[in-house]
């Protein structure tokens, strides 16, 4: 029996993978500015390298827990610490 695999303009292909690698970025610098903004309204001193960290770091779930982390700490390194 023939299975039905739908091809549609641009699936499978390099302008999709890059679509998504687009939008991947787009959600982690959002995060990024989340957390750094979470820390700059409660006043937490933001050093240039949690900076550099927080913005160069592309992976969603590591980027998920420091914005959970930045609601309370009170040091900008102390997102970095995994209990």
């Amino acid at each position: 029996m023939a299975t039905y695999t739908p091809n549609f303009p641009g699936s499978n292909t390099i302008v999709e993978e890059s679509w998504r690698e687009g939008r991947a970025t787009g959600q982690a610098e959002g995060k990024a500015e989340d957390i750094l903004h979470i820390l700059e309204v409660r006043g937490v001193e933001v050093p240039g390298s949690v900076r550099e960290r927080v913005t160069g770091c592309t992976d969603l779930d590591v980027l998920g827990s420091w914005l959970d982390r930045s609601l309370g700490v009170t040091r900008a390194e102390e997102l970095f610490v995994v209990e």
